[in-house]
């Protein structure tokens, strides 16, 4: 019996997960089932893909507190069924009194936690901008019909999930400590409870009323600002009133027969994805067997240099000069993985960043929509670390962001998610802290194949790498692809993380022969992926990944 017992175990874990959602003419994954079906209500009504990312992004808002937001920002890439495509970056920026130095003590040294925790976190939010704007140049049915779902929603509650709960329990002490024992999350939710958001509904209801403006120069504006001043934080009117969003370029580039279309900086998504794939792609990777230790190899390697890169060189394009065009070039990237043997591990202290002759969120959320036309849309969005600052403004009925810990607070220092930055991501008034969202489009001999994202904070770029490789190098399925253990690389810390308990032992011990340090404690989770294939049929098969309460819905 025991050795059948073992046998069953090293049987990779993904064989076992059934297939996803099989639909004909559109679908939308997201983290919650409410907000999945009431992006495809909106389809069904005649709405496109762009309203149902309105209806779906305030959804999400209601019941997906921990991540969706009206109040923190995010990145869409779109594909239109005509082929054409594009980005929009409504990602926070630093408040007009932030200073590069605002958050270390008189010796230099960082200030625990203040980056992370409380009103001195937060960023200027672009979510509501970014949604006015979507529906202003590509949405096509009122306003009143997109909001109204997430109004009714929230009026009427949100049953707890088991994975809610556990959230919920985490957070809960941090949460009324930051935001007082008033707060609607002073309270030992349990499984099966429904909350009502009735000051979020109050607030979206303020917002269809009056218009964007409502957020930034309204009511609700002067009720924010009080609020974050009161707690010590320094977002001004003028701050809210000046954001503004960004139409940008995508990153675009081939990987064999794909086209792949991602996020441009601020976004480090599209550029370190696009470093990493060129760089693996003189190998013939899908003979190297999925998830084999050179597979592992090879990949962590290619991780490893890109994401030097990424911490030395990008940052808000609006406030350096990135050299985009030598961090993409073939002979560069050939240069980079020069040093790279199969026979062992290369120690992050030998990678620096590459020579380039120019100097200058755990917790987001994704979801992916393609409508009756063809139209596709990739949204990744985010409050950055778990329910964000934990600062809840129970008049207003949402949580604040803590964007700004994804600026590099000192040169040198980790932020959350252990990423070390350098002087192109310091803080500046009004600049966009870097990110690493990464919502992807990828194309097949011209036609749309996939779309996908994750949230994951530094592992988001790898985990949107690895799926796009599981169904492409290894034909997978996508539910399979998103379902498959994930393991991660980023430079600093020099590990390869892995999901704990799903590599089987002896990849494990050959990689500790080659010198590789393995960590399977520090992310049990490595993102947390959404994705839409489009089969060869022509029909839509959903990826809802298993690691949390995520739901495909379609028609």
């Amino acid at each position: 019996m025991k050795k059948y017992l073992v046998l069953f175990l090293l049987i990779p874990f993904f064989l076992y997960s059934q297939k996803g959602l099989v639909t004909e003419k559109a679908m939308v994954v997201s983290a919650r089932e409410e907000a999945s079906k009431i992006g495809i209500e909106i389809i069904k009504k005649g709405g496109n893909a762009f309203d149902a990312m309105i209806a779906t992004q305030l959804a999400l808002a209601v019941a997906y507190p921990y991540a969706g937001n009206i109040s923190g920002g995010g990145f869409m890439v779109y594909r239109k069924a005509n082929g054409d495509f594009g980005s929009l970056d409504f990602r926070e920026k630093a408040p007009q009194k932030a200073s590069k130095n605002m958050y270390l003590d008189k010796n230099g040294n960082v200030i625990p936690n203040l980056s992370t925790d409380g009103a001195l976190s937060v960023g200027v939010p672009g979510s509501i901008a970014g949604i006015f704007e979507v529906h202003k140049k590509l949405g096509t049915l009122p306003l009143k019909d997109l909001f109204q779902p997430a109004i009714d929603l929230a009026q009427k509650g949100v049953i707890v999930s088991a994975k809610q709960k556990e959230k919920l329990d985490e957070y809960r002490n941090i949460i009324v400590t930051l935001s007082g024992d008033q707060t609607l999350y002073n309270k030992n939710f349990q499984v099966g409870d429904t909350i009502k958001y009735l000051a979020l509904s109050s607030t979206l209801k303020q917002i269809l009323k009056n218009g964007k403006d409502e957020f930034y120069k309204g009511k609700t504006a002067k009720k924010l600002v009080a609020f974050l001043k009161q707690k010590g934080g320094i977002i001004s009117m003028k701050d809210l009133a000046d954001y503004k969003v960004v139409w940008r370029k995508p990153i675009t580039f081939n990987y064999r027969e794909l086209k792949i279309i991602s996020m441009a900086p601020p976004s480090s998504g599209g550029i370190t994805l696009a470093q990493i794939m060129k760089m693996i792609e003189p190998y013939e990777v899908s003979k190297l067997g999925h998830n084999s230790t050179q597979y592992l190899q090879l990949l962590a390697e290619a991780e490893r240099r890109a994401y030097a890169d990424r911490n030395y060189f990008l940052g808000d394009p609006d406030f350096v000069k990135i050299p985009q065009k030598q961090l993409l070039d073939d002979s560069y990237l050939r240069d980079r993985m020069k040093n790279f043997s199969f026979e062992k591990a290369t120690q992050s202290s030998e990678v620096s960043h590459g020579n380039v002759a120019v100097y200058e969120s755990n917790e987001t959320t994704h979801y992916s929509i393609v409508d009756a036309e063809g139209n596709a849309v990739a949204v990744t969005t985010t409050l950055n670390g778990p329910y964000g600052s934990r600062l809840y403004c129970d008049e207003l009925g949402f949580f604040l962001n803590n964007q700004m810990d994804d600026f590099s607070s000192k040169p040198g220092v980790p932020n959350y998610y252990g990423l070390v930055g350098a002087e192109a991501n310091s803080i500046a008034p009004q600049k966009r802290m870097l990110s690493s969202m990464t919502p992807t489009i990828v194309e097949k001999n011209g036609k749309l194949l996939m779309l996908l994202g994750s949230p994951g904070g530094s592992t988001i770029i790898t985990s949107v790498l690895q799926t796009i490789l599981n169904v492409y190098e290894f034909d997978m399925d996508m539910q399979h692809a998103v379902d498959s253990p994930r393991f991660h690389n980023q430079w600093l810390p020099d590990d390869i993380m892995v999901e704990p308990g799903k590599f089987d032992k002896p990849t494990l011990d050959s990689l500790n022969a080659k010198n590789y340090k393995i960590n399977e404690k520090f992310a049990p989770v490595l993102g947390k992926v959404d994705a839409i294939l489009v089969q060869p049929n022509g029909k839509l098969e959903g990826g809802a990944d298993y690691r949390g309460d995520d739901k495909a819905a379609g028609f």
